[in-house]
């Protein structure tokens, strides 16, 4: 595929500054979590990048996504405000959640974000769902699952792609497969080297792409959503990456080879290998590129000075807007 033909510059650019704006929003979040400044957990997404930015492209603002306790690029790549993305970090009443959902559980149904989850494999059944209400109204939306290789081991998963499979939803479910779940190597908790595999299970397409590279997940997702809306989903896409961190910030992460983070960093860092290709192919200049990159520290160090600057949520309100 003639790749640098197929997107315009702005969109090459809109990309790049996507998967920035990620990269030094996640940076930001570590450095103030480990500073004390921000509670709960926090689950960093660096060197994925890529694999957020290129399936939200190929989305319509009507459609929907699910994500992770590892969803902050997802919801970013969807369009999240990064400053009422901060906010809930910051456990402010003007985050996403009014403080009270913090890093795992952003949602914007504006948006089509159906939430973050922090229970393993507890988004896929609510895309299923929302796949389910798609059909029945006979629209064109599709909803997006993002999930890891852990979470393909759960019943959620494959219960769902069987609903999914046997009413045609138009459900992409995405995995991520960064290599661990938690702390086990792939090759410790499933005897397949490609989740992909499990679609054929449930007469399902599948297809696996470099989720390093975003123009390759770009691709394979436009042609996966394209099906969806002609009504022959339900598709399962895997995405083979890396997480740079531990499982969490603070995870020492000893069970990983000594080298192997560092190989990933030098080798297949997503924003690298995105940079090299705009360059290599003359579609912007160096300069273009530290303006975006700047441009975006700018927009993160906003959305901190904006999140100090709330107030916490009043604990009047503290049984409002909470469901069970």
């Amino acid at each position: 595929m003639n790749r640098k033909a197929s997107l315009k510059k702005e969109k090459h650019l809109e990309f790049f500054g996507k998967m920035v704006r990620i990269r030094k929003f996640e940076q930001k979040s570590e450095e103030l979590f480990m500073r004390g400044e921000l509670p709960g957990f926090l689950h960093s997404y660096i060197g994925e990048e890529a694999a957020a930015v290129g399936v939200c492209g190929a989305l319509q603002t009507g459609d929907y996504i699910t994500t992770t306790h590892r969803g902050h690029g997802h919801v970013i790549a969807k369009g999240a405000d990064v400053n009422f993305m901060m906010a809930e970090l910051f456990g402010k009443a003007t985050g996403y959640c009014m403080g009270k959902g913090g890093s795992m559980h952003i949602f914007s149904r504006e948006l089509g974000i159906l939430g973050a989850n922090g229970i393993v494999g507890g988004g896929i059944p609510i895309a299923t769902g929302a796949g389910l209400t798609a059909k029945i109204k006979g629209t064109s939306t599709v909803c997006v699952s993002f999930f890891g290789d852990g979470a393909s081991d759960e019943g959620s998963f494959h219960e769902s792609l069987n609903l999914a499979s046997i009413y045609k939803l138009p459900v992409l479910y995405v995995c991520e497969n960064n290599m661990y779940a938690e702390s086990q190597r792939q090759d410790r908790h499933q005897n397949i080297i490609d989740v992909a595999q499990r679609a054929s299970a449930y007469g399902m397409d599948s297809a696996i792409a470099d989720g390093t590279d975003v123009l390759d997940v770009y691709g394979k997702t436009l042609s996966a959503v394209a099906k969806l809306r002609n009504g022959q989903g339900p598709f399962l896409l895997e995405l083979k990456l890396y997480r740079w961190s531990g499982h969490y910030i603070g995870d020492p992460a000893a069970y990983r080879p000594k080298d192997e983070p560092q190989a990933w960093r030098e080798n297949r860092d997503p924003i690298k290998l995105y940079q090299d290709y705009i360059l290599s192919n003359n579609i912007a200049d160096s300069g273009e590129l530290d303006e975006i990159s700047e441009r975006e520290l700018r927009r993160i160090d906003e959305a901190v000075e904006f999140s100090r600057n709330s107030d916490y949520p009043d604990s009047g309100t503290a049984l409002e807007d909470v469901y069970a």
